[in-house]
C-alpha cells in the first residue's frame, strides 16, 4: 500500500512512523493541530486539524489505503500518574469518526497502537496492577483504550490493535516480538522506533488482520 493516513503523528510514537512510511517510499498524509510544530521528512503532507473533527478526517483521507493510528491520552507532564488533559474519551470518538470516514472511501485496512491491558486483556494485569489504575489518573486512559478497543471490534473493518507493552525512547535490548496473549512470556518495553516499524510491517504484509497481538521487544 502506498497512501497512508497518520493519526497522532505530532506524538513520540507518531513521528517515527511519518519518517519511517516516508523512508520506505510511502505516500503519507497526516492530520496534525499545528503542522509547523511537526518535524517531518520531506514528501510528507501535513494536513491541519484533529481527528475529533470528522470533517478535519474526510478532508486526509482521500487518496489513502490504509490508516495507522497512533494517538495518545495527553498529560499534565511525562509522569504517567499526571492528571490527563485530553478530552475525556478522546481516543474512542477519533476512533469512530475515522471509521465512520473509512466506511464512506472504502478504506478497509486500519492499524492502532494500544497497550496491554486494554479491553478484553483486562483480566491478564496483575490485580494490583489493575487496582493502582482504577485508583489513579491512569484510569482515564484505560478506559479509553477499551473504548478503541470496542469500536475497532464492532467494525467490519480488516484491524490490528496492536498492544504495546511500557513504551521506552531508550535503545532496544532486543528484536521485536508480537504473540497474542497466552502464547508467549512479553518481555516489559517496547521502543517506540521499532513499534512504528511494526505497525508499518503489518500494513505491508497485510498480517495479524482482527488480531490484538503483544509486542515487545526481547531483552536479548
Amino acid at each position: 500500500m502506498s497512501g497512508l493516513l497518520i493519526l497522532g503523528g505530532s506524538g513520540r510514537t507518531g513521528i517515527h512512523v511519518l519518517r519511517q512510511a516516508a523512508a520506505r517510499g510511502h505516500h503519507v498524509r497526516a492530520l496534525v493541530r499545528n503542522p509547523d510544530a511537526v518535524h517531518a521528512p520531506a514528501g510528507v503532507d501535513l494536513i491541519q486539524g484533529t481527528p475529533a473533527d470528522i470533517a478535519d478526517l474526510r478532508k486526509a483521507a482521500h487518496g489513502t489505503e490504509a490508516v495507522i493510528v497512533a494517538l495518545n491520552n495527553s498529560r499534565a507532564s511525562d509522569n504517567p500518574w499526571s492528571k490527563p488533559v485530553s478530552p475525556p474519551g478522546f481516543m474512542t470518538d477519533a476512533i469512530g469518526n475515522a471509521l465512520a470516514v473509512m466506511g464512506e472511501l472504502g478504506i478497509r485496512r486500519i492499524v492502532v497502537t494500544s497497550t496491554q491491558g486494554a479491553g478484553d486483556d483486562w483480566n491478564h494485569l496483575n490485580p494490583v496492577v489493575r487496582a493502582a489504575i482504577s485508583l489513579s489518573n491512569l484510569k482515564a486512559g484505560f478506559n479509553d483504550h477499551h473504548g478503541v478497543d470496542r469500536e475497532i471490534r464492532a467494525s467490519g473493518t480488516d484491524w490490528t490493535l496492536a498492544r504495546a507493552m511500557a513504551l521506552s525512547d531508550k535503545p532496544a535490548a532486543g528484536p521485536v516480538r508480537a504473540a497474542e496473549r497466552g502464547t508467549m512470556k512479553p518481555a516489559a518495553r517496547i521502543n517506540r522506533g521499532d513499534l512504528a516499524d511494526f505497525l508499518l510491517d503489518v500494513v505491508e504484509q497485510g498480517t495479524w488482520i482482527r488480531k490484538a497481538p503483544l509486542v515487545w521487544n526481547t531483552t536479548g
